[in-house]
């Protein structure tokens, strides 16, 4: 296990609205406002035809270039999300959301990086991590950027 300790900064609320891309919007909103770490809630619809990751291949023998499974939403779904924000090599901050979409009877869970779009409008909250440790490093077994945080 790796840690680091940090405080909360700076608390930010936003509505995105219909047809905006989670990850793209929270991305472009990090960036304007210098945002490189958070902790990171969402809220609200999800389009029909978003996409989620929900797994790597079979999971069981999974290194770098192999498949991931994907998932697509077939109908506006009610989701809830919860995520990172940290910084890549190069500084830009970059979202790892993963997020639960129900409809009826039926749920799925995965991550929100492939483009969960907005469907009416999403609640988000994003509470600022202060400091200046924690990036995401390329992991050449996974294949994935991976949080560092020594």
């Amino acid at each position: 296990m790796y840690y680091m300790e940090t405080r909360i900064g700076r608390t930010f609320v936003l509505r995105l609205e219909q047809g905006e891309v989670l990850h793209k919007e929270i991305e472009a909103f990090a960036r304007e406002k210098n945002l490189l770490r958070g902790v990171v809630f969402a809220l609200g619809g999800a389009e029909s035809k978003s996409e989620l990751t929900t797994g790597p291949g079979d999971g069981a023998h999974f290194s770098a270039g192999m498949p991931v499974n994907t998932h697509f939403l077939d109908g506006v779904h009610e989701s809830a999300g919860v995520g990172t924000l940290f910084p890549d090599g190069d500084g830009v901050p970059v979202l790892h959301l993963h997020i639960t979409c129900g409809r009826k009877d039926r749920a799925v869970t995965g991550c929100a990086r492939n483009g969960v779009v907005v469907w009416l409008y999403m609640e988000v909250v994003i509470m600022e991590l202060e400091g200046d440790r924690g990036v995401r490093l390329p992991d050449a077994a996974s294949g994935f950027s991976l949080l560092r945080v020594d």
